[in-house]
């Protein structure tokens, strides 16, 4: 069997359970098992493969016939300009996340040293975004997940900023320390209705813990937003991601604990997702 045949049979068996992206991730996968990129194999179609790595594509090719998500088959994702390595405990970055790096990095002067707090950083993708391109700056990165924070501190040693970013094991409710310059959250937003609603891939696979908003969804958004007034200092910015619909509730919530809105941020399907905020001078 060829790389052709392979492909073929193995974009015709995803479709039949309704994998929309059933070319890509054969592709995908194929460049998994081969170790090559998938331009490498498409200029090469008729190259053999052998059993060996045929069972080992099944394998695979049979997870995403299952719904789970090709990242965490394949091990990484990208996000930003760089790559991630993401497994089942922690949330897939997505490109919508991306918002935050770009107003972060918009905030923070190439020539300043900022004291930055990423509330929940899962796979580290947002806070190691930044510094990647801030290096003046350092952060601390929390989460109540310690296999999240396993992840993180892998890729915060895959990008060289391990010495950069300071990991702990926290809730935010627990959490005091120094005061911020900024602090960064993608916060779970997910109300309890809404959970079932997801599609297979998100509900079947990610971690419930950093999808899980409380029955309102605005659980985890108060708790960040009440403990960023302590922690930031006076004109510090919090930069937090939202759900669809939660805009005016969560501005109202800043404005109680001391926040002026600066700027809300749409994302590609004209969604309010982010909202960046300035702690006002007491």
């Amino acid at each position: 069997m060829n790389y052709q045949d392979i492909l073929n049979k193995a974009n015709n068996y995803l479709k039949v359970s309704s994998i929309k992206t059933s070319k890509l991730d054969s592709e995908l996968i194929l460049s998994k098992v081969l170790n090559k990129n998938r331009e490498e194999i498409l200029i090469n179609l008729q190259k053999k493969i052998d059993k060996k790595q045929i069972n080992k594509f099944n394998f695979y090719l049979s997870r995403r016939k299952n719904k789970e998500p090709i990242a965490y088959i394949l091990g990484f994702k990208y996000f930003w300009h760089y790559k991630f390595i993401v497994d089942k405990s922690v949330l897939i970055p997505r490109p919508e996340t991306e918002q935050i790096v770009e107003e972060a990095l918009k905030i923070i002067p190439t020539n300043k040293s900022f004291n930055i707090l990423d509330i929940g950083t899962g796979s580290g993708c947002i806070i190691i975004s930044i510094l990647k391109e801030r290096g003046n700056s350092q952060a601390t990165a929390i989460d109540i997940s310690n296999k999240a924070l396993k992840i993180a501190k892998t890729n915060a040693k895959l990008h060289q900023l391990e010495n950069k970013i300071k990991f702990i094991n926290i809730d935010i409710d627990k959490f005091n320390s120094n005061k911020y310059d900024l602090i960064l959250s993608n916060p779970p937003y997910i109300k309890s209705i809404d959970l079932n609603r997801l599609d297979d891939d998100v509900r079947c696979f990610e971690p419930k813990l950093a999808l899980y908003g409380g029955l309102d969804g605005y659980g985890e958004l108060k708790k960040i937003i009440k403990k960023s007034s302590k922690l930031l200092k006076d004109n510090g910015k919090l930069i937090i991601e939202i759900g669809a619909n939660q805009k005016n509730q969560t501005i109202k919530k800043l404005k109680e604990n001391g926040f002026y809105v600066k700027k809300i941020c749409k994302d590609l399907a004209g969604k309010d997702r982010c909202i960046i905020s300035t702690k006002i001078n007491k």
